[in-house]
């Protein structure tokens, strides 16, 4: 009658059970070691520019002024506007920056009035739009004009409601400045100036 081996069955339990623990160590340190970092991207990678792997990429800076579609080029678009705030319209499809004019932001002091009176201005009105050339930053910009041959940029600057901007209008609307409004329109005229620390307090 054979007689069962507890020892030696003890040693073949015990051999595999190193033997499998051991095979499952080197495994799981092979998946560790083996992992590539995922990618995780910047919340500011939409304005980044610069080749994969760049450890030190550079900021994308929209242009100030760069050309308007050549389709749009000097043309000219009638029809009642829809006002977005003190120096903004649409026509139809098309957002245009009034040219040559700076009104305060809706968030800032005076920007809801500013827009207020463009509302006023184009209430019921067809307003002509001819699209200037350029683009200011990444908008169309257009010198517009009431049926009576008002300039809508002069009479928001003449009625107290935007800023002369000279670095786009060559001063053409400076002498319509009521006195003083350049303190009222505090922020836009430090955006002017190129001082944005005192335009985003």
């Amino acid at each position: 009658m054979p007689i069962f081996d507890f020892q030696n069955s003890a040693y073949h339990v015990n051999t595999l059970y190193f033997n499998v623990v051991t095979f499952l160590l080197r495994l799981l340190l092979r998946l560790l070691i083996g992992r590539q970092p995922r990618h995780r991207r910047s919340r500011t990678s939409d304005f980044l520019i610069g080749p994969p792997g760049n450890p030190a990429p550079v900021r994308k800076q929209a242009p100030a002024r760069v050309a308007a579609p050549v389709a749009l080029r000097n043309a000219v678009h009638t029809g009642r506007c829809y006002v977005i705030d003190g120096d903004t319209i649409q026509i139809g499809d098309l957002r245009l920056r009034l040219a040559g004019i700076d009104a305060p932001e809706l968030e800032h002091p005076w920007g809801k009035v500013a827009k207020g009176v463009l509302i006023r201005l184009c209430k019921g009105q067809i307003v002509r739009a001819e699209i200037s050339p350029e683009l200011s930053y990444d908008r169309l910009v257009a010198t517009c004009y009431l049926p009576d041959g008002r300039d809508l940029s002069a009479e928001m600057v003449r009625l107290g409601a935007a800023l002369d901007w000279p670095k786009f209008s060559g001063g053409r609307y400076a002498h319509l400045e009521p006195i003083g409004i350049r303190k009222k329109h505090w922020k836009a005229a430090a955006r002017q100036r190129g001082d944005m620390r005192v335009f985003h307090k």
